[in-house]
């Protein structure tokens, strides 16, 4: 059966009597190779920004986070620390206490989130690589020191590691309607600049982290937290502990890993990808429009042959699948062609960056990529889908198309 085929497929293809099917055939190759290339490197780039946020939300974000599933803040005791650090895998805790606050430094003020984290923050060693002034320190004897974003140093014309001007940190109080006494409106601390540090700019234009102690005298917190931030040993499977905290803790408290953290952000990210797919697929149709009229053509040129190929004794069903082949081979041969297009085209980017992010201050100098193996097999059974359907109509026509009259 297969060597019948290929006979009849053979005759039926050879000696085409008008080039501009060939040329139509090419142009559906052609059109069908640039839109695949442009899914795959449309696609890789979606992936590469996924895999940056990350990587920056990583540095900042610890491994494992524990809210309070109601309410802005819990109370925190001994016992709970101690049952936290007992579990198995459980390296650090940090206690954190975080809440908007106004900074003023000389004539200058803006609105920032206060971070007060307990002194084994810096063992935790997330933001080691990201200080670009002053030195990492928190504490140095009975001093206080505050880590800024790169952003608000900027906007505020901070100097690190000066001692001349401090943080002025102003927080407003909850009181009772009627007071006359202004003291009683708000809190009031100083802190010393001692280091900045640039992530990216949604963290270094709102972040000033300070110690536990100067965040919840200022905040008036007492025993309270708004969370604990938990760093893993070496080796610990961060799930399976993520998993045996939150059996611990139970439903009063939320047990946050790094996705989990920022899951509106990634979950947008893949509806946005699933929707570039989908138009894109779109395009890729639009592309094989063009197999369907070269098919068209074919069948029309071909109605003598077809004729032919019955009276010797051919199916209509293998002429169905010649039609059908010929439609997959114009779409794979450009599939293929597109996604080795695509391809070197993202190599290029990893290696050579020829698309920059277009900023000096970008955390990369250009357009991240990062390729992943399911985005070729995706493009292909599309590939496979369009190039079914569009040849399926065709391939009946051309089944149907045989009479005695063409002979």
């Amino acid at each position: 059966m297969k060597l019948e085929f290929f006979i009849a497929r053979r005759y039926l293809l050879s000696r085409r009597k008008k080039n501009f099917i060939n040329i139509i055939s090419i142009l559906a190759l052609i059109g069908v190779a640039f839109s695949a290339a442009a899914l795959i490197i449309v696609l890789s780039v979606f992936n590469g920004l996924e895999d940056l946020l990350r990587s920056l939300n990583n540095s900042f974000d610890p491994e494992i986070k524990i809210e309070a599933a109601e309410g802005k803040s819990f109370e925190v005791s001994d016992s709970l620390l101690a049952a936290v650090q007992s579990v198995k895998g459980v390296a650090i805790v940090t206690e954190v206490i975080e809440d908007y606050a106004y900074l003023r430094y000389r004539d200058a003020n803006q609105v920032v989130t206060l971070k007060g984290v307990s002194d084994n923050f810096i063992d935790q060693h997330r933001i080691d690589e990201k200080i670009v002034a002053g030195e990492l320190k928190l504490r140095d004897g009975d001093i206080n020191y505050a880590i800024v974003g790169r952003g608000i140093q900027y906007n505020l014309s901070i100097a690190v590691g000066e001692n001349l001007y401090p943080l002025q940190i102003f927080y407003i109080n909850q009181v009772r309607g009627g007071s006359l006494d202004p003291s009683r409106l708000y809190t009031r601390k100083n802190i010393l600049p001692g280091a900045a540090f640039s992530i990216v700019q949604n963290f270094d234009e709102n972040y000033v982290i300070v110690p536990l102690d100067f965040a919840r005298e200022l905040l008036n917190y007492d025993n309270k937290r708004t969370a604990l931030e938990i760093k893993t040993a070496a080796g610990a499977d961060v799930f399976q502990v993520e998993r045996q905290l939150q059996t611990l803790l139970g439903n009063s408290f939320d047990v946050l890993n790094h996705e989990e953290q920022h899951k509106d952000l990634y979950r947008l990210l893949k509806m946005e990808k699933l929707f570039t797919f989908l138009a894109l697929s779109l395009l890729l149709g639009i592309s094989s429009i063009n197999i369907f009229f070269s098919l068209m053509m074919l069948a029309l040129d071909k109605k003598k042959d077809i004729s032919i190929l019955r009276a010797m004794g051919a199916t209509e069903s293998l002429i169905r699948r010649i039609f059908v082949v010929e439609g997959g081979i114009i779409a794979f041969g450009g599939a293929v062609l597109g996604l080795v297009m695509g391809g070197i085209f993202c190599w290029l980017q990893l290696n050579f960056s020829i698309i920059s992010m277009g900023m000096e201050t970008s955390v990369t100098e250009g357009y991240p990529i990062k390729v992943i193996p399911t985005d070729f097999i995706s493009t292909l059974l599309v590939v496979s889908l369009l190039a079914f359907v569009i040849s399926w109509r065709p391939a009946i026509l051309a089944a149907r198309s045989a009479s005695v009259q063409n002979l």
